[in-house]
Protein backbone atom coordinates (compact mmCIF):
# COMPACT_ATOMS: atom_id res chain seq x y z
CA UNK A 1 0.00 0.00 0.00
CA UNK A 2 2.91 2.39 1.17
CA UNK A 3 5.05 1.85 -2.25
CA UNK A 4 1.99 2.27 -4.29
CA UNK A 5 0.49 5.42 -2.73
CA UNK A 6 4.07 6.73 -3.13
CA UNK A 7 4.22 6.12 -6.56
CA UNK A 8 1.38 7.82 -6.96
CA UNK A 9 2.69 10.91 -5.51
CA UNK A 10 5.61 10.49 -7.75
CA UNK A 11 3.19 10.43 -11.26
CA UNK A 12 1.44 13.30 -9.85
CA UNK A 13 4.55 15.05 -8.77
CA UNK A 14 6.28 14.44 -12.23
CA UNK A 15 4.81 15.49 -15.31
CA UNK A 16 7.59 16.58 -17.78
CA UNK A 17 6.38 18.19 -20.73
CA UNK A 18 6.19 15.67 -23.88
CA UNK A 19 7.65 16.98 -26.37
CA UNK A 20 10.10 19.03 -24.47
CA UNK A 21 9.63 22.89 -25.73
CA UNK A 22 13.64 23.39 -26.37
CA UNK A 23 16.79 21.72 -27.98
CA UNK A 24 20.37 22.45 -26.96
CA UNK A 25 22.82 22.99 -29.87
CA UNK A 26 26.02 24.76 -29.84
CA UNK A 27 26.81 28.05 -31.94
CA UNK A 28 29.04 27.25 -34.70
CA UNK A 29 30.75 30.79 -34.45
CA UNK A 30 31.10 30.94 -31.06
CA UNK A 31 31.25 27.18 -29.42
CA UNK A 32 28.32 28.55 -26.92
CA UNK A 33 25.46 26.53 -26.01
CA UNK A 34 22.51 27.89 -27.35
CA UNK A 35 18.51 26.94 -26.66
CA UNK A 36 15.95 26.66 -29.64
CA UNK A 37 12.71 28.49 -29.77
CA UNK A 38 13.47 31.23 -27.66
CA UNK A 39 15.33 34.84 -28.14
CA UNK A 40 19.41 34.76 -28.21
CA UNK A 41 20.78 36.88 -25.76
CA UNK A 42 23.97 37.92 -24.59
CA UNK A 43 23.28 37.93 -21.11
CA UNK A 44 22.65 34.16 -21.12
CA UNK A 45 24.80 31.29 -20.60
CA UNK A 46 23.33 27.94 -21.44
CA UNK A 47 24.95 24.89 -19.35
CA UNK A 48 24.69 20.99 -19.07
CA UNK A 49 25.37 19.70 -15.42
CA UNK A 50 26.65 16.60 -14.53
CA UNK A 51 24.74 15.57 -10.89
CA UNK A 52 25.77 13.27 -8.38
CA UNK A 53 23.47 10.57 -9.50
CA UNK A 54 25.26 10.48 -12.91
CA UNK A 55 22.55 12.60 -15.09
CA UNK A 56 23.41 15.46 -17.17
CA UNK A 57 20.60 18.14 -16.48
CA UNK A 58 20.44 21.63 -18.69
CA UNK A 59 20.41 24.95 -16.95
CA UNK A 60 20.28 28.57 -17.67
CA UNK A 61 21.81 31.74 -16.10
CA UNK A 62 21.07 35.03 -16.87
CA UNK A 63 23.19 37.74 -15.63
CA UNK A 64 22.40 41.50 -14.33
CA UNK A 65 25.00 44.27 -14.65
CA UNK A 66 24.22 45.67 -10.95
CA UNK A 67 22.83 42.46 -9.48
CA UNK A 68 24.33 41.46 -5.69
CA UNK A 69 22.24 38.42 -5.36
CA UNK A 70 21.34 35.39 -7.31
CA UNK A 71 17.89 33.63 -7.84
CA UNK A 72 18.29 30.00 -7.68
CA UNK A 73 14.49 29.12 -9.77
CA UNK A 74 13.29 25.63 -9.05
CA UNK A 75 9.74 25.79 -11.49
CA UNK A 76 6.86 23.58 -11.33
CA UNK A 77 5.99 20.17 -12.18
CA UNK A 78 4.42 20.55 -15.78
CA UNK A 79 7.49 23.14 -17.46
CA UNK A 80 10.46 22.89 -18.51
CA UNK A 81 12.93 25.91 -18.78
CA UNK A 82 12.16 27.08 -22.57
CA UNK A 83 8.82 27.33 -21.01
CA UNK A 84 10.06 29.05 -18.03
CA UNK A 85 12.77 30.87 -20.30
CA UNK A 86 11.13 34.74 -20.65
CA UNK A 87 9.78 34.69 -17.04
CA UNK A 88 13.58 34.36 -16.08
CA UNK A 89 14.75 36.82 -18.13
CA UNK A 90 12.16 39.54 -16.82
CA UNK A 91 12.56 38.60 -13.01
CA UNK A 92 16.04 39.21 -13.83
CA UNK A 93 15.56 42.41 -15.27
CA UNK A 94 12.90 43.99 -12.64
CA UNK A 95 14.19 42.53 -9.53
CA UNK A 96 18.09 43.16 -10.60
CA UNK A 97 19.01 39.88 -9.36
CA UNK A 98 21.26 36.98 -11.26
CA UNK A 99 19.24 33.94 -11.77
CA UNK A 100 19.90 30.47 -12.63
CA UNK A 101 17.02 27.78 -13.62
CA UNK A 102 17.37 24.24 -14.33
CA UNK A 103 15.58 21.21 -15.56
CA UNK A 104 15.69 18.61 -13.28
CA UNK A 105 16.24 15.00 -14.64
CA UNK A 106 13.79 13.78 -17.18
CA UNK A 107 12.54 17.30 -17.70
CA UNK A 108 13.31 19.23 -21.05
CA UNK A 109 17.14 17.79 -22.76
CA UNK A 110 18.33 16.52 -19.18
CA UNK A 111 18.98 12.96 -19.32
CA UNK A 112 17.55 10.02 -16.28
CA UNK A 113 14.37 10.00 -15.67
CA UNK A 114 12.73 12.49 -13.11
CA UNK A 115 12.45 11.30 -8.69
CA UNK A 116 12.21 13.09 -5.55
CA UNK A 117 15.88 12.24 -5.21
CA UNK A 118 17.09 12.58 -8.44
CA UNK A 119 15.62 16.55 -7.69
CA UNK A 120 17.62 16.89 -4.87
CA UNK A 121 20.36 16.19 -6.83
CA UNK A 122 19.78 18.24 -8.96
CA UNK A 123 19.56 21.59 -7.47
CA UNK A 124 22.58 20.31 -5.53
CA UNK A 125 24.20 20.78 -8.90
CA UNK A 126 22.74 23.99 -9.58
CA UNK A 127 24.14 25.58 -6.64
CA UNK A 128 27.15 23.87 -7.04
CA UNK A 129 27.40 25.57 -10.38
CA UNK A 130 26.43 28.98 -8.55
CA UNK A 131 29.53 28.67 -6.32
CA UNK A 132 32.11 27.30 -9.10
CA UNK A 133 31.99 28.72 -11.84
CA UNK A 134 29.85 32.50 -11.02
CA UNK A 135 31.83 33.06 -7.71
CA UNK A 136 28.40 32.90 -5.68
CA UNK A 137 28.05 33.25 -1.70
CA UNK A 138 25.80 31.27 -0.03
CA UNK A 139 24.63 34.83 2.02
CA UNK A 140 23.82 36.43 -1.56
CA UNK A 141 21.89 33.10 -2.97
CA UNK A 142 17.87 33.36 -2.45
CA UNK A 143 16.19 30.18 -3.41
CA UNK A 144 12.84 29.94 -5.39
CA UNK A 145 10.38 26.89 -5.44
CA UNK A 146 7.61 26.71 -7.41
CA UNK A 147 5.08 24.06 -6.81
CA UNK A 148 7.04 20.99 -6.38
CA UNK A 149 10.00 23.17 -6.61
CA UNK A 150 9.52 23.53 -2.63
CA UNK A 151 10.49 20.49 -2.70
CA UNK A 152 14.04 20.36 -3.75
CA UNK A 153 13.98 24.19 -2.17
CA UNK A 154 13.70 23.46 0.75
CA UNK A 155 15.55 20.54 1.20
CA UNK A 156 18.54 23.27 -0.19
CA UNK A 157 17.69 25.73 2.13
CA UNK A 158 17.67 23.02 5.86
CA UNK A 159 21.77 22.63 4.41
CA UNK A 160 22.28 26.12 4.00
CA UNK A 161 22.92 28.07 7.45
CA UNK A 162 23.97 31.48 5.70
CA UNK A 163 21.42 31.53 3.10
CA UNK A 164 19.88 35.10 2.30
CA UNK A 165 15.97 34.36 1.94
CA UNK A 166 13.53 31.83 0.27
CA UNK A 167 10.32 31.78 -1.54
CA UNK A 168 8.07 29.49 -2.21
CA UNK A 169 5.73 30.02 -5.49
CA UNK A 170 2.38 27.85 -4.60
CA UNK A 171 3.93 25.37 -2.45
CA UNK A 172 3.20 21.96 -1.23
CA UNK A 173 3.15 20.41 1.90
CA UNK A 174 3.59 17.05 0.57
CA UNK A 175 3.21 15.19 -1.81
CA UNK A 176 0.26 12.60 -0.26
CA UNK A 177 -1.01 15.88 1.06
CA UNK A 178 -1.89 17.25 -2.37
CA UNK A 179 -4.14 14.12 -2.74
CA UNK A 180 -5.12 13.32 0.86
CA UNK A 181 -5.96 15.20 3.37
CA UNK A 182 -3.59 13.37 5.80
CA UNK A 183 -2.49 14.83 9.48
CA UNK A 184 0.26 13.29 10.01
CA UNK A 185 4.03 12.95 7.77
CA UNK A 186 4.03 9.32 6.44
CA UNK A 187 7.41 7.47 6.04
CA UNK A 188 6.60 6.79 2.38
CA UNK A 189 5.12 10.39 1.62
CA UNK A 190 7.61 12.55 -0.81
CA UNK A 191 8.83 16.48 -0.38
CA UNK A 192 7.78 16.26 3.49
CA UNK A 193 7.97 20.06 3.12
CA UNK A 194 5.98 20.58 6.32
CA UNK A 195 8.26 19.28 8.19
CA UNK A 196 11.32 20.81 7.11
CA UNK A 197 9.85 24.52 7.37
CA UNK A 198 10.87 24.73 10.97
CA UNK A 199 14.25 24.26 10.01
CA UNK A 200 14.77 27.09 7.40
CA UNK A 201 16.87 30.06 10.05
CA UNK A 202 16.03 32.53 6.71
CA UNK A 203 13.37 34.98 5.90
CA UNK A 204 10.84 33.21 4.00
CA UNK A 205 8.70 34.58 1.60
CA UNK A 206 4.68 32.82 0.27
CA UNK A 207 3.00 33.92 -2.65
CA UNK A 208 -0.14 31.59 -3.46
CA UNK A 209 -3.69 31.93 -5.53
CA UNK A 210 -6.51 31.77 -3.62
CA UNK A 211 -8.50 30.09 -6.35
CA UNK A 212 -5.69 27.25 -6.48
CA UNK A 213 -7.52 24.16 -7.98
CA UNK A 214 -4.42 21.83 -7.82
CA UNK A 215 -2.91 22.80 -4.51
CA UNK A 216 -4.92 24.81 -2.33
CA UNK A 217 -4.36 27.63 -0.72
CA UNK A 218 -4.22 26.07 2.85
CA UNK A 219 -0.99 24.43 2.12
CA UNK A 220 1.23 27.98 1.77
CA UNK A 221 -1.01 29.09 4.39
CA UNK A 222 0.32 26.36 6.93
CA UNK A 223 4.02 26.35 5.62
CA UNK A 224 4.13 30.63 6.36
CA UNK A 225 2.70 29.71 10.05
CA UNK A 226 5.49 27.12 10.42
CA UNK A 227 8.31 29.53 9.45
CA UNK A 228 10.71 30.90 11.48
CA UNK A 229 11.80 33.94 9.59
CA UNK A 230 8.12 35.01 8.79
CA UNK A 231 7.88 37.72 5.98
CA UNK A 232 4.56 39.35 4.79
CA UNK A 233 2.46 37.01 2.83
CA UNK A 234 1.42 37.19 -0.54
CA UNK A 235 -2.20 35.76 -0.70
CA UNK A 236 -3.53 36.27 -4.66
CA UNK A 237 -7.18 36.90 -4.58
CA UNK A 238 -8.83 35.00 -7.88
CA UNK A 239 -5.00 33.45 -8.64
CA UNK A 240 -4.81 30.07 -9.75
CA UNK A 241 -1.71 27.09 -9.66
CA UNK A 242 -0.19 28.52 -12.60
CA UNK A 243 -1.24 32.71 -13.40
CA UNK A 244 0.00 34.27 -10.74
CA UNK A 245 2.83 36.14 -12.64
CA UNK A 246 -0.14 37.99 -14.60
CA UNK A 247 -1.04 39.72 -11.48
CA UNK A 248 0.67 42.91 -10.90
CA UNK A 249 0.88 42.55 -7.32
CA UNK A 250 2.95 39.40 -7.81
CA UNK A 251 6.19 41.59 -9.51
CA UNK A 252 5.20 44.45 -6.90
CA UNK A 253 5.68 42.24 -3.59
CA UNK A 254 8.39 40.55 -4.98
CA UNK A 255 10.67 43.49 -5.56
CA UNK A 256 9.56 44.94 -2.18
CA UNK A 257 10.82 41.64 -0.61
CA UNK A 258 13.96 41.84 -2.48
CA UNK A 259 14.81 45.14 -1.64
CA UNK A 260 14.26 44.25 2.57
CA UNK A 261 16.44 41.43 2.42
CA UNK A 262 19.01 43.62 0.43
CA UNK A 263 19.18 45.80 3.28
CA UNK A 264 19.33 43.23 5.66
CA UNK A 265 23.09 42.25 7.25
CA UNK A 266 24.28 39.32 5.45
CA UNK A 267 24.41 36.30 7.62
CA UNK A 268 28.04 35.15 8.27
CA UNK A 269 30.16 32.03 9.02
CA UNK A 270 30.45 30.90 12.31
CA UNK A 271 34.24 30.52 11.49
CA UNK A 272 34.13 34.51 11.32
CA UNK A 273 32.71 35.10 13.97
CA UNK A 274 35.08 33.24 16.38
CA UNK A 275 37.67 35.36 14.99
CA UNK A 276 35.64 38.56 15.34
CA UNK A 277 35.04 37.86 19.33
CA UNK A 278 38.92 37.13 19.62
CA UNK A 279 38.68 39.99 22.17
CA UNK A 280 36.45 38.47 24.79
CA UNK A 281 38.47 36.40 26.42
CA UNK A 282 40.62 39.58 27.62
CA UNK A 283 36.81 40.95 28.78
CA UNK A 284 36.51 37.80 30.62
CA UNK A 285 39.63 37.98 32.04
CA UNK A 286 39.38 41.86 33.45
CA UNK A 287 35.89 40.47 34.42
CA UNK A 288 36.85 37.91 36.63
CA UNK A 289 39.72 39.87 38.08
CA UNK A 290 37.07 41.96 39.24
CA UNK A 291 35.55 39.50 40.77
CA UNK A 292 38.19 37.96 42.57
CA UNK A 293 38.84 41.53 44.00
CA UNK A 294 35.41 41.75 45.36
CA UNK A 295 35.33 38.20 46.96
CA UNK A 296 38.48 38.94 48.43
CA UNK A 297 37.36 42.17 50.18
CA UNK A 298 34.36 40.39 51.25
CA UNK A 299 36.35 37.90 52.90
CA UNK A 300 38.66 40.93 54.45
CA UNK A 301 35.09 42.45 55.96
CA UNK A 302 33.78 38.94 57.35
CA UNK A 303 36.80 38.80 59.58
CA UNK A 304 35.74 40.14 62.72
CA UNK A 305 37.67 43.16 64.70
CA UNK A 306 39.96 42.53 67.37
CA UNK A 307 37.28 44.64 69.36
CA UNK A 308 34.51 42.45 68.56
CA UNK A 309 37.12 39.25 69.43
CA UNK A 310 36.96 40.58 73.07
CA UNK A 311 33.50 40.78 73.01
CA UNK A 312 33.33 37.27 72.15
CA UNK A 313 35.22 36.27 75.11
CA UNK A 314 33.68 38.30 77.32
CA UNK A 315 30.81 36.70 76.54
CA UNK A 316 32.04 33.13 76.37
CA UNK A 317 32.95 34.12 80.06
CA UNK A 318 29.57 35.23 81.66
CA UNK A 319 28.21 32.28 79.79
CA UNK A 320 31.00 30.13 82.02
CA UNK A 321 29.59 31.54 85.09
CA UNK A 322 25.87 31.08 84.37
CA UNK A 323 26.99 27.37 83.71
CA UNK A 324 28.39 26.12 87.15
CA UNK A 325 25.77 27.74 89.17
CA UNK A 326 22.98 26.11 86.66
CA UNK A 327 25.03 22.43 87.64
CA UNK A 328 24.56 22.52 90.95
CA UNK A 329 20.92 22.87 90.30
CA UNK A 330 20.90 19.90 87.67
CA UNK A 331 22.45 17.89 90.03
CA UNK A 332 19.50 17.76 92.49
CA UNK A 333 17.32 17.49 89.63
CA UNK A 334 19.14 14.56 88.76
CA UNK A 335 17.68 12.22 90.98
CA UNK A 336 14.33 13.20 90.25
CA UNK A 337 15.20 12.80 86.45
CA UNK A 338 16.21 8.71 87.07
CA UNK A 339 12.30 8.35 88.17
CA UNK A 340 10.72 10.16 85.47
CA UNK A 341 12.42 8.43 83.05
CA UNK A 342 11.61 5.00 84.60
CA UNK A 343 8.04 5.91 84.18
CA UNK A 344 8.44 7.16 80.60
CA UNK A 345 10.02 4.59 79.12
CA UNK A 346 7.10 3.05 78.71
CA UNK A 347 5.34 5.55 76.93
CA UNK A 348 7.60 6.21 74.37
CA UNK A 349 6.50 2.84 72.09
CA UNK A 350 2.67 4.35 71.79
CA UNK A 351 4.36 7.88 70.91
CA UNK A 352 6.68 6.53 68.17
CA UNK A 353 3.81 4.07 66.93
CA UNK A 354 1.29 7.31 67.05
CA UNK A 355 4.04 9.43 65.06
CA UNK A 356 4.65 6.40 62.46
CA UNK A 357 0.94 6.22 61.87
CA UNK A 358 0.78 9.98 61.03
CA UNK A 359 3.66 9.97 59.12
CA UNK A 360 2.07 7.16 57.14
CA UNK A 361 -1.07 9.22 56.82
CA UNK A 362 0.52 11.70 55.23
CA UNK A 363 2.33 9.19 52.78
CA UNK A 364 -0.47 7.45 51.17
CA UNK A 365 -2.74 11.19 51.27
CA UNK A 366 0.46 12.35 49.14
CA UNK A 367 0.28 9.63 47.13
CA UNK A 368 -3.47 9.43 46.32
CA UNK A 369 -3.15 13.07 45.30
CA UNK A 370 -0.28 13.04 42.95
CA UNK A 371 -2.32 9.31 41.13
CA UNK A 372 -5.69 11.67 41.11
CA UNK A 373 -4.09 14.84 39.38
CA UNK A 374 -2.27 12.90 36.78
CA UNK A 375 -5.60 10.96 35.73
CA UNK A 376 -6.76 13.84 33.77
CA UNK A 377 -3.71 15.22 32.30
CA UNK A 378 -3.09 11.23 31.02
CA UNK A 379 -7.02 11.25 29.96
CA UNK A 380 -6.22 14.71 27.72
CA UNK A 381 -2.40 13.07 26.02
Amino acid sequence: MGSATSSMAAKFAFFPPTPPSYRVYADESTGRLRMSDVSQRDDVDVMKLRTKRGNEIVAVYVKHPSASLTLLYSHGNAADIGQMYHIFVELSLHLGVNLLGYDYSGYGQSSGKPSEQDTYADIEAAYKCLQETYGAKEEDVILYGQSVGSGPTLELAIRLPCLRAVILHSPILSGLRVMYPVKRTLWFDIYKNIDKIPLVNCPVLVIHGTEDDVVDCSHGKQLWEQCKEKYEPLWLKGGSHCNLEVFPEYLKHLRKFISAIEKLPRVRDVSEQSTDNSELPLIATEASRDKSRLSADNREKSRPSTGQQDKARLSTDSRDKSRSSTDKREKSRKSVDRLMKSRNSTDQPEKARNSFDRLGDMVRSVGLCNVDCLKPTALEA
